[in-house]
């Protein structure tokens, strides 16, 4: 019996890997919830985990009964400015008994699962023949992205993920390297024009 929605062998097999690994985030982050003693790192688990799950349910309900999802953004609460630069930074490491996580042990394990868990959607959406699909795959990681930035602002906030800086005179030389298309004059362009010139080619 041929189905009304057929999908490629090469989309079933990324959608499988993205539904395990979205499993298995689930699974992880109920894990990690009783780690959690700062009442905003709760809050911004607790709805990342229900968006989770209710993106887990639209992509098993596509994909098992052609029904079709409109995907959703996850919308990150945004913090007001982000703290620039290092300011005697704590040091880590691993933990050499087994024991307690802290609240940065387990929001740096949510960034860092939202990190992977982005560009494997991405990579999946690449692959996706399927116009809704790819949709959906292209929305999880945009989701993603914004679940990643939730966290960060939160531990930038905390001071648990802070942000080194270049001196100005270094970022100004580092980024003015590059020029707009068009530029006249640039060495590069004078570099090509002589070499052309040279060769016979333009007079």
């Amino acid at each position: 019996m041929h189905m009304q929605h057929d999908f490629g062998a090469h989309e079933i097999v990324e959608a499988h890997e993205v539904l395990t690994s979205t499993i298995d985030g689930i699974n992880t982050f109920s894990l990690l919830r009783r780690h959690v003693s700062d009442q905003q790192l709760g809050e911004i688990m607790d709805r990342q985990l229900s968006f989770a799950e209710k993106e887990y349910n639209d992509m098993v309900s596509f994909l098992s009964n052609r029904h079709g999802i409109s995907a959703e953004n996850y919308h990150a609460q945004r913090t007001p400015s982000i703290n620039y630069g290092l300011r005697s930074p704590s040091p880590v490491a691993p933990h050499e008994t087994a024991g307690r996580l802290t609240n940065r042990d387990v929001a740096s394990i949510m960034l860092n699962m939202h990190k992977c868990s982005s560009s494997r959607k991405m990579m999946a959406a690449l692959e996706c023949a399927d116009s809704q699909l790819r949709h959906m795959m292209m929305q999880g990681a945009m989701s993603c992205c914004e679940k990643a930035y939730e966290i960060f602002t939160y531990m930038n906030q905390k001071g648990m993920y802070q942000v080194p800086t270049m001196q100005d005179r270094t970022q100004m030389n580092y980024m003015n390297t590059f020029q707009p298309m068009g530029s006249t004059g640039t060495p590069s362009m004078m570099r090509s024009a002589g070499t052309l010139e040279n060769r016979g080619f333009i007079s």
